[in-house]
């Protein structure tokens, strides 16, 4: 008829701890990282194509700070 709330929760499905770093916040500094080698190689062979390469890794910079950020907060709740 309904769930009355009798059964415990089982304990053979293990708890699953989180990560010290978020993913998201890992894949953010791997597309910052790459987008500052792409400015360096655009702006060594003389192409100011370089500047957008340079946005993008100030964006996903400031991505990876928010979710690095986001990831300790989560900690401090517990």
């Amino acid at each position: 008829m309904g769930d009355t709330g009798d059964r415990k929760p089982s304990s053979s499905v293990p708890r699953q701890e989180p990560t010290d770093m978020p993913r998201l916040a890992l894949y953010s500094m791997a597309v910052c990282v790459l987008a500052l080698a792409a400015a360096v190689v655009s702006f060594v062979q003389g192409s100011w194509l370089g500047i957008v390469w340079v946005l993008l890794a100030g964006l996903s910079s400031n991505m990876a700070w928010y979710y690095v950020k986001l990831g300790r907060g989560a900690y401090q709740n517990r």
